[in-house]
């Protein structure tokens, strides 16, 4: 029996690796646990763990704070991160994790994994997001890991770039870009409580935690270009819980005083609203990675905002505007004219699930345990 560990530390993760922990524990000769932290700790941007728990899975918890807005308490935090992991690895003695992208908590997981000596399979590795200091965290895990997933081939090239030997490297294509189960559009607007409208927009804003703009200036710049669209209703999500993301949250609480008949926020749509909502769309705006990698194939354009994606690969669907609210707005009259239906999405491959999965369940055990040596190009 392989004993699998799948860390979540976000509702998008998490929206990413529910197909795949759900697939894991159906097959044969394998045991699947979920260990949550970070976010889904977090009561006030959404009761996400229930998300986890709603699936089938009990989860080992692995305590930290969430409530940080500095870059100090945000370390103090990861060091929390990293013991609680550590914790929770012991207890659970599995035989390998699976770490999905970027964030600093996931760096803390598979800090405590590497020491440990646990081998980790890490999903989206190679990719590039220069406005926001994931990207460090990001190729920081894949010197860690001993498997790599990658989304796209470019990125597989980059991670044998990085050392690491190919037979370790596999193009999977992205997960969240495979198929999945949709609400109807009136069974999303009875949960939601709200009606999209014929030119709705869905709007997801993170801090650029490496840009020279700061997260206030950022969301004053989003929204007052959003308010030059009265005829469009706008479904508001809430950012992750990086430094700056409470100025985030207080403008959208100010947009949406200001335009309640228009506006509905919500903390948390979870992954089956997310998806569904797409197909209520005219057009996702903001800087949300999900909005370069999975809208594509919604067949709608993203407004991608400021430089927290910089370098990120696109399809042509997606818009990349500077975070000025003149460009941003002309950049939303852009994607409301835009037919996307027949764009071809570069993450999307037809046989996601089945390859990870079975990465995951069937590469050589004393392969990944292999102490790792640099592979020179």
């Amino acid at each position: 029996m392989r004993k699998i560990l799948i860390a979540t530390t976000t509702r998008a993760d998490w929206g990413l690796l529910s197909p795949v922990a759900r697939a894991l524990r159906d097959r044969t000769g394998c045991s699947v646990r979920v260990m949550a932290t970070n976010m889904h700790l977090d009561a006030h941007r959404g009761h996400t763990l229930d998300a986890v728990i709603a699936d089938g899975f009990n989860p080992v918890i692995a305590p930290m704070s969430v409530n940080f807005s500095t870059p100090a308490q945000t370390a103090a935090a990861m060091g929390e991160c990293l013991a609680s992991a550590a914790e929770a690895i012991e207890k659970e003695s599995p035989d390998l994790i699976v770490l999905l992208g970027d964030r600093f908590e996931t760096l803390a997981i598979a800090s405590a994994a590497a020491l440990m000596r646990v081998p980790i399979v890490h999903l989206h590795g190679g990719e590039l997001t220069e406005g926001a200091f994931d990207d460090s965290f990001r190729h920081a895990i894949t010197k860690l890991a001993a498997l790599h997933l990658t989304s796209t081939e470019p990125y597989r090239r980059r991670i044998i770039q990085l050392g690491e030997a190919p037979e370790r490297v596999f193009n999977v294509g992205a997960i969240g870009v495979a198929p999945r189960p949709a609400l109807s559009r009136s069974e999303l607007e009875e949960s939601l409580g709200w009606r999209f409208g014929e030119s709705a927009l869905l709007v997801t804003l993170h801090p650029e935690t490496l840009g020279e703009i700061s997260a206030a200036r950022l969301a004053e710049e989003t929204f007052s270009a959003l308010s030059g669209f009265p005829g469009s209703k706008i479904l508001i999500t809430f950012p992750n819980n990086d430094p700056g993301a409470d100025d985030i949250i207080c403008a959208i609480k100010e947009f949406a005083a200001a335009n309640p008949a228009r506006v509905k926020v919500v903390p948390s749509l979870g992954a089956a609203r997310y998806f569904s909502a797409l197909r209520c769309v005219r057009a996702v705006v903001g800087n949300s990675s999900s909005g370069i990698i999975e809208v594509p194939s919604a067949g709608i354009p993203t407004v991608n905002i400021g430089k927290r994606q910089a370098r990120r690969i696109a399809a042509e669907s997606v818009i990349n505007c500077p975070a000025e609210r003149g460009e941003i707005a002309e950049a939303i009259r852009r994607a409301l004219s835009m037919d996307c239906s027949g764009v071809s999405n570069p993450y999307e491959r037809p046989d996601t699930l089945e390859r990870i999965v079975s990465l995951i369940a069937e590469t050589p055990l004393e392969l990944l345990r292999r102490p790792k040596s640099f592979h020179d190009l």
